[in-house]
C-alpha cells in the first residue's frame, strides 16, 4: 500500500488507532510523535519533553512516523513542509485511519496557510490543539506541551447537551410561569466596575431541572411564541434588577436580547415605554441587543430602532461578526455599543484569524464611537488580550458565570466592597 505517489509502507493499521480522545489529559505511558525533517528541531522538541518527564519518539520521515506510532500514541507534533510528504497528506492518511491523537502543527510559513491546514484537519475528524510558527520560542512549545500533559478543564460546559422536549411541556411552561431569568455581569476594563448585566433566560423544567435556552429558543420560535416569551423576560428582568438594585442604591444597566419579531412590529418601541414606566426604569438603562441577522429586514427595522433611540433606549449589536450585516447597515444603526461574539474571544491568543476580527472590531467600533463589549471571557491571558487591543467592557465565566437574582445580588455586593478596598 503507498501514500499517494509514494511508496512508503503504512504501518497504522485501521485498529491500532490512538487510545486516549481529544481532550483527554495524557497518562504517564502515553507518548509524543514527532515528524520533522529538521533535525535541530527533533533535538530541541526531545530534549523538553525528557525535561518534562514525557517520552517523545522523534521521526524525520514518514515510513519512520507511521512505525512509530502506536496505541499509547498521545500526542502528535507534524511539520506542514517536509521534501519526501508534506503534511497535508499526512493529514488526509491519518483522517483516512479515524487518528484520534492530539496534533500540533508547525511550519515556517505564513500563519493564515497553518491555519487552513488547521481548518482541513479538524473537517477530517482530527483534533489541533495548538500551532508553532517556526521559528518558535521554548515558552510556547513548553506551554503546548504542558497543556496537553494536564489540560486544565473549564469551569463551566461550554456546550450544554440538547435535550428533546415536547411542545405540550414548552406550553404549560408558560402556562405555568417555569421561565427564569439569570444574570451575567459586565466589567468595565479600564476601572474594574461593573456596568451592567445582561438578562439570560433559563427554563425550571419540574422533572428535568434547569434547562438553557439552545433546548427550547428554536422551539418557541416554531410555535409562534417569542413574542410573548420576550415579554414575559422583559417585565421580569425590570422588575428584579429595580428590586435588587433597591438594597445598595446602584441601578446597573439591564441588558435584553430582542427578537426578530419585535424588530417588525411597529408597537414596539411604546409598549416598551409603558413597561419601563410600570417599573419606574429609565429607558436609558436598559440596552437592547439585537444580533445582525436582526438587521436583514433592514428597512422595518431601522424604523424601529430609530424610535427605540429617540425614547432614550440603547442599542447594542450582539454576537458581531457572525451575521449578516453589512457594513453601511452598521453605519445607519444608532447602536451604542457592539459585542465580540465568543466564539473569536475564545481562540484569539493562538488563532491568527481570530485576533485581527477582535482587533478589527473593536478598531470598528471606536470609529462609529460605540463601546465594544467582549463576550466569553474565560481566561487571564484572554483579559490582557482584550486590555491591549482598548476592548472597553467584557463579560464571562473569568468574572461570573450567570446567576439567579439572589446570588448575582451577593456577588454585585461582594464585587463593589472588594473595588472599595
Amino acid at each position: 500500500m503507498a501514500y499517494s505517489n509514494h511508496n512508503y509502507p503504512v504501518a497504522l493499521a485501521p485498529e491500532a488507532v490512538f487510545a486516549s480522545t481529544p481532550g483527554e489529559p495524557m497518562s504517564s505511558g502515553d507518548r509524543i510523535v514527532l515528524i520533522d525533517d529538521d533535525r535541530v528541531v527533533g533535538e530541541i522538541v526531545s530534549a523538553l519533553a525528557k525535561a518534562m518527564g514525557l517520552q517523545c519518539d522523534v521521526t524525520r520521515t514518514p515510513e519512520d512516523f507511521f512505525g512509530r506510532i502506536g496505541s499509547d500514541t498521545s500526542l502528535i507534533l507534524l511539520d506542514l513542509v517536509m521534501p519526501e510528504m508534506d503534511g497535508i497528506e499526512i493529514l488526509r492518511l491519518l483522517g483516512e485511519r479515524n487518528c484520534r491523537a492530539r496534533i500540533v502543527l508547525m511550519s515556517g510559513i505564513n500563519i493564515r496557510v497553518i491555519e487552513t491546514a488547521k481548518k482541513l484537519a479538524q473537517s477530517l475528524g482530527l483534533c489541533v490543539v495548538g500551532h508553532l510558527q517556526k521559528p518558535f520560542p521554548i515558552t510556547q512549545l513548553q506551554e503546548l506541551l504542558g497543556a496537553n500533559v494536564a489540560p486544565e478543564k473549564p469551569a463551566y460546559p461550554q456546550n450544554e447537551q440538547r435535550i428533546a422536549i415536547p411542545d405540550e411541556d414548552l406550553r404549560r411552561a408558560f402556562d405555568h410561569d417555569q421561565f427564569v431569568i439569570y444574570y451575567q455581569p459586565q466589567i468595565n476594563i479600564a476601572t474594574g466596575i461593573v456596568t451592567g448585566v445582561e438578562a439570560l433566560s433559563r427554563w425550571e423544567h419540574p422533572e428535568l431541572g434547569l434547562i438553557f435556552p439552545d433546548n427550547f429558543i428554536h422551539r418557541i420560535e416554531a410555535l409562534g411564541l417569542m413574542d410573548r416569551f420576550c415579554w414575559i423576560t422583559a417585565e421580569r428582568a425590570l422588575n428584579e434588577v429595580k428590586q435588587f438594585s433597591a438594597s445598595n442604591s446602584h441601578l446597573p444597566r439591564l441588558a435584553i436580547n430582542i427578537s426578530v419579531s419585535s424588530l417588525r412590529d411597529l408597537k414596539f418601541p411604546d409598549i416598551l415605554v409603558n413597561l419601563a414606566r410600570k417599573y419606574d426604569f429609565p429607558a436609558e438603562r436598559i440596552v437592547l441587543e439585537i444580533t445582525e441577522s436582526g438587521l436583514m429586514e433592514f428597512s422595518l427595522a431601522l424604523d424601529v430602532l430609530t424610535r427605540l433611540r429617540m425614547r432614550n433606549f440603547q442599542l447594542s449589536i450582539d454576537d458581531f461578526g457572525t451575521g449578516y450585516s453589512m457594513m453601511k447597515q452598521l453605519q445607519n444603526v444608532p447602536a451604542i455599543e457592539l459585542k465580540i461574539d465568543k466564539t473569536f474571544v475564545r481562540h484569539m491568543h493562538d488563532h491568527h484569524a481570530d485576533l485581527v476580527m477582535v482587533e478589527k472590531i473593536i478598531e470598528m467600533g471606536h470609529e462609529l464611537e460605540m463601546e465594544v463589549i467582549a463576550e466569553g471571557v474565560e481566561t487571564e491571558e484572554q483579559y490582557r488580550i482584550l486590555r491591549e487591543k482598548g476592548c472597553d467592557g467584557v463579560q464571562g465565566f473569568l468574572f461570573s458565570r450567570a446567576l439567579p437574582p439572589i446570588e448575582i445580588v451577593r456577588w454585585l455586593e461582594s464585587h463593589r466592597a472588594q473595588q472599595v478596598q
